[in-house]
């Protein structure tokens, strides 16, 4: 079963406005085994391109998730990425900037961490918190050198520059990129935050500073929908995901990157003749001892 990805893809040169995004859609699964039996598919057809990609060894994948606090980006991995081969992907978790990263240009951090031709790399959050929570805490820009006399307007318009030309070079270079942002509505971030509290499994989870920052969620969704308006591109497409219904989210995701994948048209590379002698040899070679 192939799901149909095209409605939460952000089109290029439109507005975006995230209330006309839903966070909520028809489920794609009819009960939870069902979900189970698709996202088990889901991710055995991703284990199998994550070979192909990782044999042909010509190209990379980005993908980028973004979204709210308890908006479902550990699980997503987790769930989805369960059955891909750990040699082939890499997760980074990207947290507040430290002393000495904070020394470099916002983009430097995630350029040690992009993956290398023949894997997969997951950014948990990215480089696009330095014009979203850095947008919404406009004080932070005084960590990072930025003059107190540049307008913050201006800082955010080169930094959607450098993005998108960071973006467009990556793509020059054999790293193809999806993003993805976990649309969550407030009120079940709320839900999930409360479980948190609730739930004694959850505890570990909980964060006061989640608690703070939802004090701006309206700020946050204009930071939001002015980085997905600046950045998307056809190289690199955000898709809004909507994320109130965990299990859906994650069949939507993984369809996400199975579609990137294949779009790559990745095929095993073929055995040439002399290969083929090559290994004839070797076998009898083994059969002998």
């Amino acid at each position: 079963m192939h799901l149909d990805i095209a409605p939460f893809l952000a089109k290029q040169g439109r507005r975006v406005q995230l209330g006309s995004y839903a966070t909520h859609v028809e489920p794609y699964y009819e009960s939870n085994d069902h979900y189970k039996s698709l996202l088990q598919r889901h991710r055995e057809r991703l284990s199998d391109l994550q070979q192909r990609l990782y044999s042909t060894d010509r190209f990379a994948l980005l993908v980028i998730l973004q979204g709210m606090d308890a908006s479902g980006k550990d699980g997503a991995i987790g769930h989805v990425m369960a059955g891909v081969n750990p040699q082939g992907c890499e997760v980074t978790s990207f947290k507040q900037p430290s002393a000495h990263e904070l020394t470099h240009d916002f983009l430097w951090r995630a350029v040690a961490r992009l993956p290398a031709r023949g894997r997969i790399g997951i950014f948990n959050r990215s480089y696009y918190e330095d014009v979203l929570v850095v947008r919404v805490h406009p004080e932070l820009l005084r960590q990072q050198s930025v003059s107190v006399h540049t307008p913050a307007e201006r800082v955010w318009k080169e930094r959607y520059q450098s993005i998108v030309a960071f973006e467009h070079h990556l793509h020059r270079n054999a790293t193809r990129i999806v993003k993805i942002f976990l649309h969550v509505s407030r009120a079940e971030q709320r839900k999930r935050l409360l479980a948190r509290i609730e739930e004694p499994h959850k505890n570990w989870k909980f964060n006061i500073d989640d608690i703070r920052e939802r004090r701006h969620w309206g700020r946050y969704m204009g930071a939001y929908e002015a980085c997905l308006e600046e950045t998307v591109t056809k190289r690199a497409p955000w898709y809004v995901v909507p994320a109130d219904d965990k299990p859906n989210a994650r069949l939507i995701v993984s369809q996400i990157i199975i579609d990137a994948l294949d779009g790559l048209d990745l095929r095993l590379p073929k055995l040439t003749a002399q290969r083929r002698r090559e290994l004839d040899a070797m076998r009898q070679l083994l059969e002998r001892k």
